[in-house]
């Protein structure tokens, strides 16, 4: 990965100015006459809303609906669970591909769950009025999260999902209604060696060569769904300067943290997590080198490892630009002057600067136990986890809804259920390899004396306790999952499954610090974080998109190609064209010998006199995007498909803090590459016509202004 060096263009956020594409969107506070000034186009309400009920939300990504038959688009490594968990030893479909050539072919995902995105309510009223006058921030934030909890059950009827979104840090909230599919089958993925062409060496780079996309399609009473809104596919694609759109699920952005809260991230939180991966991806590594079987299984979490491990990397090298401190520091100076300016009323505290450095100082104090314990940092993998749901969720769901933790509130039940009985199978071998790495990391950290590792590892090694629990679990049986669950409390306390003892052991200490964090630390984030975007707003207005949490939001640009800083893959001061081809990827091939990660599959060698070689394959472009936003559809003003999202160049990373488009591009496939892919080397010749077929009606696509 290169070092970041002059970022300093990436922070003009800090300083209050916004810079012109920038802004992850809500839809229904989206800046469409400023996109009419910029761009000469302004989406109606009807365009927005064609666009809203078009994308989809994956479980670790976004997507979208592309046919009126529930087909649906998303990047190969989105889709990589579901590819993984249809796989076995005999038919790796990660390595290679899956077409369904028929419906009947389609392969049925064991956990994937698609929502879509059917209503907003604005319920920042309801939620605040539950801090009622005299509570302490602890108190409130209780309050808060309980009646987030009421308005959700009351919401979650006829199939809807609801989730009530902090916005703002706190100064707006609004309840989300989805309406969810969990009937979802795989239709074409390709090969690995050119979802990912180029591997960890060009990830987050430009030029790319990468057909990294999947389709599934979702059922409704064991027949495809009926979409009415759906994306259509652009017959022509884009030309360089044209404005784009992109609609997806971005994941976190920290553009309204304190100096405080970046302080926390840069000295403490991504350094462990860094060292972390590090560790994780050597582990699982050397599992891998002990069979070909255990290299297959491991592969998508060394793929999800080392992909974390870049994106951290170069968040971190962004906090470490001098320039960072400076800007952060001089706009919270202007921000307290403003406060302290004798004209100036501002609702709320007027130094919230204050009580989030003392929540960062508890944060601090608990971060080893929150993160190892209440956060499983020590106790990895798929049957742990399932362990500590099994406990939690039997014991909170007898209490009322607004007094449970959050994640076993009624309205988020149906999810859960279908994650702890989902039939995606689970591997012993590796499940044990990633407790006894994470137990040993935590014996590391906490000391070998510390009385909760003595507890937990009960003079075993960490590899001979992992050992021990895993071999004598039966949660990998769903049957007993289910048996657990319905029994209740009763039957999870009584339990002499390993897992679970290891659950019930540090469930206390968990808890104590899981409090310790609500109180102490999110409490006091949402009250104070509220306050000081109320303080934002008073100085500089409120024409800002709130931070990105995973929630659908809409960002717009254009697409155009950058000259090199030096930071990419390419040599300083190179003009960098805003789209690669499938004869590219050929030729990137030749260059590394066509060997792995340059390996093209056996399918594109042999079709590559049928291919055409000028169709562009990769684009770049200006929409603001993070982490999350993978899978999420590229469209232009037509509401037509000319894109999906796979990355951002190695100059994007920092936009989690603050955006630039001097440099900082979003990567996509392009949607001519996609079809000449399908048609020319699949032989996909099925998915293609349903991909391109004419809609039923362009009504409700609604019209530009």
């Amino acid at each position: 990965m290169k070092t970041f060096l002059h970022v300093s263009m990436c922070f003009l956020l800090l300083g209050g100015v916004l810079v012109a594409d920038e802004g992850m969107w809500l839809f229904n506070a989206f800046p469409a006459a400023k996109v009419k000034t910029t761009y000469g186009f302004e989406p109606t309400q009807a365009w927005l809303d064609h666009v809203r009920l078009s994308s989809a939300k994956f479980i670790n990504g976004s997507g979208s609906f592309v046919s009126r038959d529930g087909l649906t688009f998303t990047n190969h490594h989105i889709g990589l669970d579901c590819l993984h968990n249809l796989s076995t030893a005999e038919h790796d479909y990660v390595k290679t591909g899956f077409y369904a050539k028929t419906q009947a072919d389609e392969g049925k995902c064991p956990n994937l769950e698609i929502n879509v995105l059917a209503g907003i309510e604005d319920v920042t009223a309801k939620v605040n009025a539950a801090a009622a006058p005299g509570m302490s921030t602890a108190q409130a934030g209780q309050a808060q999260r309980g009646v987030m909890s009421a308005i959700e059950q009351e919401c979650s009827t006829g199939g809807l999902r609801c989730d009530a979104i902090t916005l703002y840090a706190g100064g707006m909230y609004h309840l989300y209604k989805y309406r969810k599919y969990t009937d979802v089958r795989l239709v074409f993925a390709p090969e690995s060696d050119i979802a990912f062409f180029g591997g960890d060496p060009d990830n987050f780079e430009f030029p790319r060569y990468d057909l990294d996309i999947a389709f599934f399609r979702v059922y409704e009473n064991g027949k495809p769904a009926h979409i009415e809104h759906h994306f259509t596919w652009s017959k022509t694609g884009v030309k360089e300067g044209e404005p784009v759109f992109v609609s997806g699920h971005p994941g976190s952005t920290g553009r309204m943290l304190t100096a405080a809260q970046m302080q926390f991230l840069r000295e403490l939180q991504y350094p462990w997590q860094l060292r972390a991966y590090k560790q994780r991806i050597a582990a699982l590594k050397d599992f891998s080198r002990q069979s070909a079987e255990n290299a297959r299984i491991a592969q998508e979490d060394i793929f999800g490892l080392e992909n974390a491990q870049k994106a951290i990397g170069g968040y971190q090298a962004g906090l470490l630009d001098k320039s960072l401190v400076a800007n952060k520091a001089a706009h919270e100076k202007k921000l307290q002057q403003f406060v302290a300016s004798s004209s100036t009323s501002v609702p709320g505290s007027s130094d919230p600067w204050r009580p989030i450095e003392t929540a960062m100082r508890a944060q601090r104090d608990i971060f080893l136990p929150l993160t190892y314990l209440e956060r499983r940092g020590g106790f990895r993998g798929t049957l742990a986890g399932i362990a500590r749901d099994l406990l939690r969720v039997t014991t909170e769901k007898p209490k009322p809804n607004g007094d449970r933790l959050r994640e076993y509130r009624d309205s988020a039940l149906p999810s859960l259920e279908q994650r702890l009985f989902s039939t995606a199978p689970v591997y012993k071998g590796l499940e044990s390899n990633l407790l006894a790495e994470s137990l040993a990391e935590m014996r590391d950290e906490f000391g070998a004396d510390n009385p909760t590792v003595k507890r937990v590892l009960g003079g075993k090694s960490p590899e001979a306790r992992a050992k021990e629990i895993i071999a004598g679990t039966t949660l990998n049986d769903v049957s007993v999952r289910k048996q657990l669950y319905q029994g209740g409390t009763g039957a999870v306390q009584g339990s002499s499954d390993p897992l679970i003892e290891l659950m019930r052991m540090i469930d206390p200490e968990a808890r104590g610090v899981r409090k310790r964090y609500d109180d102490e630390v999110d409490a006091v984030e949402r009250e104070q974080g509220a306050a000081l975007a109320k303080i934002v707003f008073a100085a500089e207005g409120s024409n800002m998109a709130p931070d990105a949490t995973s929630t659908l939001r809409l960002s717009y640009g254009a697409v155009r190609g950058f000259v090199e800083d030096g930071r990419g893959i390419v040599p300083a001061g190179t003009k960098v064209r805003f789209f690669t081809t499938i004869g590219g990827a050929f030729d990137h091939a030749n260059r590394h010998g066509n060997k792995s990660p340059y390996q093209l599959p056996d399918t594109w060698t042999k079709a590559k006199s049928k291919a055409r070689l000028d169709t562009p394959l990769n684009m770049i472009s200006t929409p603001d995007i993070i982490g999350g936003n993978s899978g999420s559809p590229v469209i232009n003003t037509k509401a037509e498909i000319v894109g999906i999202i796979f990355d951002g160049n190695i100059q994007s990373l920092p936009w989690r803090f603050a955006y630039e488009d001097r440099i900082g591009r979003s990567i996509s496939v392009d949607a001519r590459g996609i079809i000449e892919a399908l048609r020319s080397i699949y032989g996909a010749n099925a998915l293609v016509d349903e991909l391109t077929a004419a809609p039923v009606s362009s009504s409700a696509r609604g019209a530009a202004r």
